[in-house]
């Protein structure tokens, strides 16, 4: 069963995110993660209008998606944006 890590991630300068976008992708790519919705367009569709850049990647399974987030390189990418961005991630498991 796939496992899906959410992400919804506000920056302050966007421009400084630079260093951490140069270098996530091939994050995910190494955890056999498959990026689904990567800063596209935002609809707020009910509840409060807080559209911000929306990140869905997909993995093989809810393990793999928490191990990605939990990895040593994925952590050094994180702090690549802690001081300009505030992020709400989330990982969740698919259905069958």
């Amino acid at each position: 069963m796939a496992g899906y890590v959410v992400i919804r991630i506000e920056a302050s300068d966007p421009s400084q995110l630079t260093s951490y976008q140069a270098v996530a992708p091939s994050i995910v790519e190494k955890h056999q993660g498959k990026f689904l919705a990567r800063g596209g367009e935002v609809n707020s569709l009910e509840g409060p209008n807080e559209a911000r850049r929306i990140i869905i990647i997909e993995f093989p399974s809810l393990q793999a998606a928490n191990d990605f987030y939990h990895s040593d390189d994925y952590t050094a990418a994180r702090a690549l944006r802690k001081d300009v961005a505030v992020a709400e991630i989330i990982s969740v498991a698919g259905i069958d």
